[in-house]
């Protein structure tokens, strides 16, 4: 069996398990942001209301309307409060971050886990070696909070195998980016994604964490990267220092391999309306952009305030184009303001918000009008997700992105917009 099937196993009291099996398994964490987590309480107040008997077990963390802009938007976290007092639910309240990196960032996520939430996301967290599947609100409400468990069909596996040396000036996501487009948008399907080879095992925690970050854009149900010595390094920083359980598969191969050389890809960009209409950044160049953005679930990590500050040494903001700086924690925050990030960006042009999920979908910042662009580190570019259906919205490395910020126009941080 494979980490996934062991995981599932495990949970579910069995000795093994095969593809395309249904089991019922406990789950170690359901994790909730504002919006999810308000709309999970209706349900289970309205149709469920019985005492949660394991509130250890979700974590709420607010990162959408991090600074409620109206009435409505501040009722909603009013309730979600209440709701996280009545029942002892883990709260982090606004400013902590966007949820994947606060509650990896304090420790509520350990390699071997089960990890439901509604986002769409979660399944980033296989990066830790743990499980880590979306599931829908009433889910939550119905199975997961009264009873610890939910049901899971035992999907399939394909190894995305990673091997030979990048071109100078591509990072991990820009071959992330790149993946999607080679492999194709939904091809996918209810698979399970490991992503291996020796690029991937030279990467850092941070730098693994763009891959699996991107697998529901593939279509697939869940993700992960084998834990490692580099797995329990980073898990040992967290509060607790607890690794867990570390889970290896028994090594036999994948159902389905998919080998690439990453030598082969280009910086690139995922152009509008979707995550997999990528292109090189040489095909996009000269696009104009009054929007840039580190932040999101795949930004606001401290790699990433390094590469916009390696960027934009000796350089400003474009005046025509806002670069907007969200940290993806606290923790994140504080490391750039010891280092001496938060200033040297400041000083460039570049704008600082609260740690949260930034201009995602909009609901606090980022709205653009019509005829407007913006080029981020976001994990999202469909139409419509910040302000006007008609703007457009275009993914990109951090460099790339801060390069853009200073050009005005997408541009590459190795050759400017031409």
């Amino acid at each position: 069996m494979n980490l996934v099937e062991k995981i599932l196993a495990r949970a579910s009291g069995r000795e093994s398990v095969a593809p395309g099996e249904i089991v019922v398994a406990k789950v170690d964490r359901l994790i909730m942001h504002d919006l999810s987590g308000y709309l999970t309480s209706q349900v289970y107040e309205k149709r469920v209301n019985v005492p949660i008997p394991d509130p250890e077990r979700a974590v709420l963390v607010f990162d959408h309307h991090f600074a409620p802009p109206t009435e409505q938007q501040a009722e909603v976290l009013q309730h979600n409060r209440r709701w996280a007092r009545k029942h002892g639910l883990k709260l982090y309240d606004c400013g902590n971050g966007n949820l994947h990196h606060a509650v990896v960032r304090n420790g509520h996520i350990k390699p071997g886990m089960i990890v439901v939430g509604s986002d769409s996301h979660t399944p980033v967290h296989g990066t830790m070696g743990a499980l880590a599947v979306a599931l829908g609100n009433d889910s939550h409400a119905g199975t997961v909070l009264p009873y610890g468990k939910a049901w899971f069909k035992v999907p399939e596996t394909t190894r995305v195998h990673l091997e030979g040396t990048p071109k100078p000036g591509v990072t991990p996501r820009d071959i992330a980016l790149w993946l999607v487009g080679r492999i194709g948008e939904g091809e996918l399907n209810y698979r399970a994604v490991e992503f291996g080879g020796p690029y991937v095992r030279g990467l850092s925690f941070w730098d693994r964490w763009l891959f699996p970050l991107l697998c529901v854009d593939l279509g697939a149900k869940c993700s992960f990267v084998e834990p490692d010595e580099v797995t329990e390094a980073f898990v040992r920083t967290l509060p607790g220092g607890d690794p867990g359980l570390l889970v290896h598969g028994d090594g036999k191969e994948a159902a389905q391999v998919l080998r690439f050389d990453v030598g082969e890809a280009e910086p690139q960009v995922a152009c509008p309306p979707t995550v997999g209409n990528v292109k090189p950044v040489a095909e996009v160049a000269g696009t104009p952009v009054q929007y840039a953005e580190l932040g999101g679930h795949g930004g606001g990590r401290l790699e990433d305030f390094r590469a916009a500050a390696r960027v934009l040494a000796g350089q400003r903001v474009h005046p025509d184009t806002r670069f907007h700086l969200v940290p993806s924690s606290r923790e994140v925050f504080a490391e750039a303001a010891r280092e001496g990030l938060v200033l040297a960006l400041h000083e460039a042009g570049a704008t600082w918000f609260p740690p949260s999920t930034g201009s995602n979908q909009a609901y606090n910042m980022g709205a653009m009008a019509s005829d407007e662009a913006m080029i981020s580190t976001h994990a999202r570019n469909f139409p419509g997700r910040n302000g006007s259906p008609d703007a457009s919205m275009y993914l990109a490395s951090s460099e790339t992105v801060a390069a853009s910020a200073v050009a005005g126009v997408i541009a590459s941080p190795e050759g400017g917009n031409a």
